[in-house]
């Protein structure tokens, strides 16, 4: 008898306990690092992305900033996380692709520390000057340059981000030489081209196009084969005179390795219904990017093609972390 009443009492704890194991996901607020400081690219996209994210999966998505070190840092924080689907990344190319060439001792291992959810959009980049500058086209930049070596100076978002790759491909290439002065992000270095403090910057589209139209910056070339649609009178670098030259800031969501299938699948589900609802799809294509949402099985690939692009470079420049 005793023992049937101990049977008995057992009974209404294992539904529990099933359902605890089988409680969907998300079943709290989940939360988005940016790798890079507010008032960049990567922030705005993953702002966008959130907010919709959080109608999508039915709870908050939360976005929160943690940058430096070319975005490393990000990544190491979310490296650490438990494989869960509620901590995830919004990471750039300049992290995934670049920094594994260039940065010593990442506290991660960047080929295995991550799973792709989607590569998300990208950004053409524009090659961008202070006003003040007498220059108003590539040959007129390049031509200043050269009687100016190392005169003329250069922000980047950080040694190894994407404006920085990007114009040690226009350095290469046009056979001149500036002076880097790297930020802290892309809002920083932006910011530093609006004041003047430097005369020349790559800027992503989503961030140079508010500054172009109230006339603060002006705008070279465009980094992609394409022009871009809300900008359509300005050239790009390739077709100035620069007919290899082809960059861009990729953004890609991402997940802790070993995350379950179940979850990466939701998470690409959700987000590909971000990306097809209108009000989304329309705020990434006024800033200028080009909105893609492939598939978690099409990032390794694409990783690893970007990882030896910008390698390459990183070789060739001899390109060193401070």
């Amino acid at each position: 008898m005793m023992l049937a009443r101990r049977a008995l009492l057992a009974l209404p704890f294992l539904p529990v306990a099933a359902r605890a194991q089988e409680a969907p996901y998300p079943d709290r607020p989940v939360t988005i690092v940016n790798p890079w400081p507010a008032g960049g690219s990567s922030d705005s996209v993953t702002r966008i992305l959130a907010q919709r994210l959080g109608v999508e999966l039915g709870q908050p998505v939360v976005v929160e900033n943690r940058p430096g070190a070319t975005g490393t840092l990000g990544h190491a924080y979310v490296a650490r996380a438990r494989p869960d689907g509620y901590t995830l990344l919004l990471g750039t190319n300049s992290t995934y692709g670049i920094a594994p060439h260039l940065v010593p001792n990442i506290p991660y291992d960047s080929e295995r520390a991550f799973t792709g959810i989607s590569l998300v959009a990208k950004s053409p980049q524009l090659l961008c000057v202070h006003p003040s500058l007498p220059a108003r086209s590539l040959e007129e930049l390049l031509a200043l340059a050269r009687t100016q070596p190392d005169k003329l100076s250069f922000a980047t978002s950080g040694i190894g981000g994407t404006s920085h790759m990007a114009t040690e491909m226009l350095l290469a290439m046009g056979g001149i030489s500036m002076l880097h002065v790297p930020y802290r992000g892309g809002g920083p270095a932006a910011q530093a081209l609006l004041a003047g403090e430097v005369q020349v910057t790559f800027i992503d589209a989503i961030t140079a196009l508010p500054f172009i139209a109230a006339g603060q910056i002006r705008p070279l070339g465009v980094s992609t084969r394409q022009r871009t649609p809300l900008a359509p009178e300005v050239p790009t670098l390739a077709e100035s005179g620069l007919p290899e030259f082809e960059s861009s800031t990729d953004f890609a969501f991402m997940a802790v390795a070993g995350t379950p299938d179940a979850v990466v699948r939701r998470l690409y589900a959700a987000t590909r219904a971000s990306l097809a609802n209108a009000e989304v799809r329309g705020k990434l294509e006024s800033a200028g990017l080009l909105v893609l949402g492939e598939p978690p099985e099409a990032f390794e690939a694409y990783a690893k093609a970007e990882s030896a692009k910008w390698g390459r470079v990183i070789r060739e420049r001899n390109i060193r972390a401070p």
